[in-house]
């Protein structure tokens, strides 16, 4: 039995161009109003809640400040990462994996059980014997799967220009047009954030078995 499935692997690789397409976009994008706030309006830099940095050239989509062009990475980014989120999540239903997987058991979130997962971490041990993940690894996975994931597509739907007068009830869930441009952006570094410890990790846990398996598909020895 394969430790990653065919659907797992594909999705994890477009999503890995995506993503970092989008990310290097956006902060081309992000040069153009460095201000964000909350709400439905903002233009004046003294009534944002944070001034955020300018990002250089060697960060961005393109290499050089040209907002145009960084939508238009951004858009033709956005359908392949919002339609291989569906399709993944329609995937791990049908397949077993979310179930089989993911879920986690009401023992797992027992203080000791978890207390015991973070030192196992700590001492960089990740052998979780019965099953393909830890709770740690599925927390993780299921708050970029379940929760990041699709707040950067609803959020990206909601700041888009064309949308919020075809849906404006998606723009008023996230208290705004300039919230959901908030919240894409704390998403967005959320993500970030989590790339940087999975690669850590993995660099830690076997680098040539773990890409060999996130190509091939590996072997299942659970």
């Amino acid at each position: 039995m394969k430790r990653h499935a065919l659907s797992t692997r594909i999705w994890h690789w477009l999503n890995l161009i995506c993503v970092v397409i989008l990310f290097m976009s956006g902060l081309n994008i992000s040069n153009a109003h460095r201000y964000l706030y909350w709400g439905a309006y903002g233009f004046d830099p003294a009534d944002a809640w944070l001034s955020v940095v300018r990002f250089p050239g060697w960060a961005t989509i393109p290499g050089y400040y040209n907002l145009a062009a960084a939508r238009d990475w951004h858009i033709l980014m956005a359908w392949p990462f919002a339609l291989g989120l569906l399709f993944m999540w329609v995937a791990m239903l049908l397949n077993g994996h979310f179930w089989r997987d993911l879920r986690t058991s009401r023992s797992e979130w027992r203080p000791s059980a978890m207390l015991a997962d973070i030192k196992a971490h700590l001492r960089l041990d990740f052998e979780h014997e019965g099953a393909k993940f830890n709770f740690l690894q599925k927390l993780a996975y299921g708050l970029v799967l379940g929760v990041f994931l699709p707040l950067m597509v609803f959020t990206g739907m909601a700041i888009s220009p064309g949308f919020e007068p075809a849906a404006p009830w998606l723009v008023d869930m996230f208290g705004g047009r300039q919230s959901a441009r908030s919240i894409h952006f704390l998403t967005a570094w959320a993500i970030f954030g989590f790339f940087i410890v999975h690669i850590v990790l993995v660099l830690l846990s076997g680098p040539v078995k773990q890409l060999r398996d996130m190509i091939t598909g590996g072997r299942d020895a659970s």
